[in-house]
């Protein structure tokens, strides 16, 4: 199936790596479906693009290829949303706010996007640990960031 996306033009995609987002993703309550894009070969990133809306798509980034220690639990009702049978299941990334050079660019370390890549479900968390955890933590701040 091929579908527009916002940064990567006309892509095709196997509907089977479609992934659910049962609750949508917070400002997007109405947009459910979406699907992982590679972006760059060079650095942990991806492109999370709405199937359904072509203007939707948002940078990811592998969180802990540039911060090693970033580390957080996932509740119970979360893991029961996102039906977790194996840790190894899951994985995390964050939202990338791109600026003018990447080492600029900051991630959102509160608000994890959690994915069951067995399942298929996503779901975007907010951590409580609000100090240690910011909204925009500066990528080029980050030990081992890429530059």
């Amino acid at each position: 199936m091929n579908i527009e996306t916002k940064f990567l033009g006309q892509v095709e995609i196997d509907e089977q790596n479609i992934l659910t987002f049962e609750t949508g993703l917070p400002g997007f309550l109405d947009v459910h479906k979406f699907v992982l894009l590679p972006l760059d070969a060079d650095l942990p990133l991806v492109v999370l693009q709405s199937v359904e809306q072509q203007q939707l798509g948002f940078v990811l980034a592998y969180p802990f290829a540039f911060k090693k220690d970033y580390i957080f639990e996932i509740s119970e009702e979360e893991k029961i949303d996102l039906q977790v049978e194996e840790e190894e299941d899951v994985i995390a990334y964050t939202i990338v706010t791109l600026k003018e050079t990447f080492s600029e660019s900051t991630m959102n370390l509160l608000a994890p996007i959690i994915i069951n890549t067995k399942k298929k479900l996503g779901k975007q968390i907010v951590l409580q640990d609000s100090k240690r955890y910011p909204l925009r933590y500066p990528i080029g701040s980050m030990e081992g960031s890429a530059k």
